[in-house]
């Protein structure tokens, strides 16, 4: 039980650490996949190899939603007008 609860609390943390980049969005959503994969592993009695495969599917999993939920770069001039982004 203590570790799901340090766990929930490491993926909390993770979870203000967002931005709207792709690249930070999918290292949060790899790290929270990580964190949520080795927690179902771990709370379903499974081995040490399964709660490894849990976090790197998870990491997998993570990482591609979050880069692909990332909202389109917005570039604006000092004045809020739309400019072409380079």
């Amino acid at each position: 039980m203590r570790r799901i609860l340090l766990a929930a609390a490491l993926a909390a943390g993770l979870a203000g650490c967002n931005s709207n980049s792709q690249q930070d969005r999918a290292l949060v959503g790899g790290a929270l996949g990580a964190a949520g994969g080795a927690t179902v592993a771990a709370a379903t009695g499974a081995s040490t190899g399964g709660a490894l495969l849990g976090a790197g599917l998870g990491a997998a999993t993570g990482a591609a939603v979050g880069a692909a939920t990332a909202p389109p770069e917005r570039c604006v001039n000092p004045y809020g007008e739309p400019v072409p982004c380079y």
